[in-house]
């Protein structure tokens, strides 16, 4: 069955270019278009998607609003926020919304595609750019909830999870933290793309989580990734 996705941007020449991206893969339906947040809510009512790709900034109701009146609606909506802005105020707010996925509008169509079939799926997917400053974040938060500067220098000693992961996948992971995407993770090793994929399924499998952000905020809590 294919993935139906509803697709809202006021921005006509960007959704076509993202809507003939969807089109090209065969398990994709675009079922329908709309321009802003109250469009949202009509298409979603007639055409029931399985997932809603929303830019945040639209006239008249934004992405975040029309986001959080979606899941109230329709509480099984999965939703994806397409934004320019990166900084986490943003992304905390539309995840706090009920969105499953935000991304960046520099994002490249290897991403759009991995998003939406992660988002299909019930996972959560956050551009790895996104991904990077949320880590910062979190590790600035818990620094100041006064853990103590002998915790904090414990927090700095990075100890590889080598019981769980083998090297290889240890190095993927410390990628992931960095913020890389598959293709910067790929040059960054010297490996292909596809193998980059598959380390990463591996990476979640083995530390028992269902997206690459999940497996971020694992490596941060046990120390075993050094955030930059």
């Amino acid at each position: 069955m294919k993935t139906r996705i509803v697709l809202i941007d006021d921005h006509k020449l960007f959704r076509e270019g993202i809507k003939r991206i969807l089109d090209f893969e065969q398990d994709f339906e675009v079922v329908a278009e709309g321009s802003d947040g109250n469009e949202a809510l009509a298409l979603v009512e007639q055409y029931k998607p399985d997932v809603v790709i929303m830019d945040i900034n639209m006239p008249h109701v934004n992405g975040v609003e029309a986001t959080r009146q979606l899941i109230e609606a329709y509480p099984d909506t999965k939703v994806i926020i397409l934004s320019i802005h990166d900084d986490e105020s943003y992304v905390m707010h539309a995840l706090q919304t009920g969105a499953m996925g935000y991304l960046l509008k520099e994002m490249d169509a290897d991403a759009l595609i991995e998003a939406v079939r992660v988002v299909a799926e019930g996972g959560s997917y956050l551009h790895p750019k996104v991904t990077h400053n949320l880590v910062k974040e979190y590790r600035r938060l818990v620094a100041e909830e006064g853990l103590g500067k002998e915790k904090q220098n414990q927090n700095q000693d990075v100890c590889r999870p080598y019981h769980l992961l083998t090297r290889r996948e240890c190095e993927v992971l410390q990628l992931l933290a960095d913020g890389k995407s598959n293709k910067g993770i790929a040059d960054a090793l010297y490996i292909s793309e596809k193998t980059v994929k598959n380390h990463v399924s591996n990476i979640l499998q083995k530390l028992n989580v269902n997206d690459r952000t999940q497996a971020v905020v694992v490596a941060i809590k046990n120390g075993w990734v050094e955030v930059k």
